[in-house]
C-alpha cells in the first residue's frame, strides 16, 4: 500500500496527516493561501514546517484540499509548490471544499458548509459538487466567517457601539486603536487572519446581547446568501466544518431548528473525514 500525505490547509492553518498502512503521523504548519503566498514561499514554508517532521519517512502520493483551489491558476501555483518540495510523485490538488464535501458527506448527498476563517458552500450529490454558490473572499463575502466575525467586532469597537462594559474588556484583551486597526487592514499581511483572530473576543463574552446578535446576525447573512440558494437545503441534511462552525454550533443548531432545516454532522477539521475517505 502507497505511503500517502492526506493535507487540508485553510489560510490560517494546515493540517497533514502521513498514512502508512494504518500508522498515522499527525502535522500542524501555517496555513497556505495561494492569493497571498507565491509558489516559492509555499515551497518555504513547506521545507521549514512540514519536511523536517517527516524525517526519511516521504510520501509517494499526496492529495492536497485547500483553501483558493477552485481557480486553475491557484491549482497550478500549488502544485508546483508541492512538486519542488517533494519530487515527482503522485499529487492531486483540489479544493477545500472538495476536501469539506468528502470529509462529511462521505459518498452521500448533502449540503456542505466550510465556517472557518473564511466560508463557502456546495451541494455534494456523493460524488462531485453539482452546486456552488460564489465565495468572494473576506472583502466581498465569507459571511459567517471568522474573518466576516471579527470584522464585525471591529466594527463595533471602532464606531464606539459596544456598552462601556464590552468596550472596556475589548480594550483590556487587545490595547489596540484605530490607527492600529487600520495599519494592518490595509495594509498589514494576511488581513483576513488578522480579521478572524477577534473572534476569541466573541467566544470570551457569549451571552451579552450584543455579543450574540453578531454571530446571529452573522450566519443569518450566510443561511440567506448562500444555503437559502441551494433546493436542496430543505430536502438533504445541512452539515458544517470549520473552527467557526463547531465553537458556535449551538446557534447552528438552533437557526436550523427555527428555520426547518435538518442540521447533520458539525465538525471541528475535515482530517478524520479525508482519511477515512483515502484509505
Amino acid at each position: 500500500m502507497a505511503v500517502k500525505l492526506i493535507a487540508d490547509s485553510g489560510s490560517t492553518k494546515a493540517e497533514w496527516c502521513l498514512l502508512n498502512g494504518k500508522k498515522k503521523k499527525i502535522i500542524t504548519t501555517q496555513g497556505i493561501s495561494p492569493y497571498f503566498l507565491s509558489a516559492l514561499q509555499i515551497q518555504q514554508l513547506l521545507e521549514k514546517e512540514l519536511l523536517p517532521k517527516l524525517k526519511h519517512n516521504l510520501p509517494e502520493e499526496i492529495y492536497y484540499y485547500g483553501t483558493g483551489c477552485l481557480s486553475p491558476d491557484n491549482v497550478k501555483l500549488v502544485k508546483s509548490a508541492l512538486q519542488k518540495a517533494f519530487g515527482k510523485i503522485k499529487i492531486t490538488v483540489d479544493h477545500d471544499l472538495m476536501g469539506a464535501a468528502r470529509a462529511l458527506c462521505g459518498n452521500e448527498q448533502g449540503v456542505a458548509c466550510i465556517l472557518g476563517t473564511g466560508s463557502n458552500s456546495c451541494y455534494f450529490n456523493g460524488k462531485k459538487i453539482v452546486k456552488n454558490s460564489p465565495g468572494l473572499g473576506f472583502i466581498l463575502g465569507d459571511e459567517g466567517s471568522g474573518a466576516y466575525l471579527g470584522r464585525k467586532v471591529i466594527q463595533h469597537f471602532l464606531y464606539n457601539t459596544f456598552d462601556p462594559d464590552l468596550m472596556d474588556r475589548f480594550n483590556a484583551k487587545y490595547n489596540t486603536n484605530a490607527p492600529e486597526i487600520l495599519e494592518a487592514v490595509y495594509k498589514g499581511p494576511l488581513p483576513n487572519r488578522y480579521l478572524a483572530s477577534f473572534t476569541g473576543f466573541l467566544v470570551e463574552n457569549r451571552g451579552h446581547y450584543m455579543i450574540e446578535n453578531i454571530i446571529e446576525d452573522s450566519f443569518n447573512e450566510f443561511f440567506f446568501n448562500h444555503l437559502y440558494k441551494y433546493k436542496e437545503s430543505w430536502t438533504h441534511p445541512i452539515h458544517f466544518i470549520g473552527s467557526v462552525a463547531y465553537g458556535f454550533k449551538d446557534v447552528l443548531k438552533e437557526m436550523c431548528s427555527n428555520y426547518e432545516l435538518q442540521l447533520g454532522r458539525v465538525l471541528k477539521h475535515p482530517l478524520d473525514g479525508l482519511i477515512k475517505y483515502h484509505s
